[in-house]
């Protein structure tokens, strides 16, 4: 199949509903259901893209209709309150003011929503920090997409690629994030 063929309604559905899944086990399945399909690259990204997309539209106004309860709940003010408090303790270790960098880097090492709210606490709208989610949701897509597709080509079984790779996907940051600590902790030397 050429990459620019349409593919039936009900297959693109199909991968744009994995890709949808918000915690990113998603992207290996839906790479894989994209490649079974002949869904070549840049469709499957855009296809991803558009996933993200719907993302930004539906979390959005969810973020504002908690800040608008949270003035007659105690309980909403006070978990707003914490994830600020997470936030800005997040970002305080790279500095004053966070840079794009740094914002693109939280939505690719943590997930679009938690970039957009640290790009809300820095300051940006609606389109810069979802464009900023997105970029590192992207980055982060592509990262995993050509894992996958590459422990595809090795092992020849999807289901073991989509299961190793979202067990790297969870114990990947929570190495790292041992070695961050350890090293926080040793003195200079």
């Amino acid at each position: 199949m050429n990459t620019w063929d349409l593919l039936p309604f009900d297959k693109v559905w199909q991968i744009f509903l994995l890709f949808a899944v918000p915690v990113g086990g998603g992207i290996p399945a839906g790479v894989l259901l994209a490649q079974k399909y002949g869904l070549g690259w840049v469709p499957m990204a855009a296809l991803y893209f558009v996933s993200d997309v719907a993302l930004a539209i539906l979390f959005e106004p969810t973020l504002r209709l908690f800040s608008y309860l949270s003035r007659w709940s105690l309980f909403l003010r006070n978990f707003i309150h914490i994830l600020k408090l997470a936030t800005n303790r997040t970002i305080s270790r790279y500095g004053e003011k966070p840079g794009i960098t740094l914002l693109v880097g939280i939505a690719f090492g943590v997930d679009p929503m938690t970039g957009r709210a640290a790009a809300l606490a820095a300051g940006h709208n609606f389109i810069s920090g979802w464009a900023i989610a997105i970029a590192g949701d992207m980055i982060f897509f592509a990262m995993i997409a050509v894992s996958t597709i590459y422990l595809n080509d090795i092992l020849g079984d999807g289901t073991w690629t989509a299961i190793i790779i979202l067990a790297l996907m969870f114990i990947i940051p929570t190495i790292m994030r041992k070695i961050r600590a350890q090293r926080e902790q040793r003195p200079l030397q």
